[in-house]
């Protein structure tokens, strides 16, 4: 298949990378600086820019069949900014499938089933503000006519797969208190041809 791939020198996203091109895939990703990949790959493509330009994100399209977006929280609105460019350029290029990587920040609160973890004590981060920029994307990305599935983990550190974890729909499982990158990776990659978790975002944990 042909992934086009947003955040692959990140800590999820190197390693959704890593398995999308051993189970080989064609991967092009959109890098702002190519100097931090650490290899090279016959099946990958790189392509030099920003994911908040149009011109690069449409580029970064050509002949995909799915989008998976594992853009990190920097401090900044790159995730809502980008978001519209990436939804513009699937209806240009015809792409249905959208897999990203969000927080689990944006899960319904089990305390206050109206309010999202983030906005209550739920959540035991003391800033909101990345869990505002994917809140956004989410809200653009369930308006949308996408095939969707959102994942949100918990705590992110990094570790080896283990193989085993918990899934919600929605939620966050009971006590969920961390998930590693590799983990989270490898359930990303797996929807590209699962779909229980269609139109839905998913909580992932231990």
């Amino acid at each position: 298949m042909n992934i086009c791939l947003f955040g692959a020198t990140g800590r999820v996203g190197s390693s959704i990378l890593q398995r999308l091109l051993k189970a080989d895939h064609q991967v092009t990703c959109l890098v702002r600086s190519p100097q931090k990949m650490a290899y090279s790959h016959p099946n990958l493509t790189l392509i030099q820019g920003d994911a908040t330009s149009d011109y690069y994100v449409m580029e970064a399209m050509d002949s995909a069949e799915a989008v998976m977006v594992a853009l990190g929280s920097d401090g900044t609105n790159t995730i809502s900014q980008s978001m519209p460019l990436i939804l513009k350029s699937m209806r240009k290029k015809q792409i249905k499938r959208l897999i990203t990587i969000s927080t689990a920040g944006i899960l319904q609160s089990r305390i206050e089933p109206a309010k999202y973890r983030f906005q209550t004590s739920e959540s035991k981060r003391k800033s909101t503000k990345a869990a505002e920029d994917h809140l956004k994307a989410y809200l653009m990305i369930r308006q949308s006519e996408m095939v969707w599935t959102i994942i949100c983990p918990t705590y992110l550190p990094l570790g080896e797969e283990r193989g085993h974890y918990r899934l919600e729909k929605e939620h966050l499982p009971l006590n969920g208190k961390e998930i590693t990158t590799e983990d989270t990776a490898a359930f990303a990659c797996e929807q590209l041809v699962d779909e229980e978790y269609i139109q839905t975002r998913v909580g992932i944990c231990y």
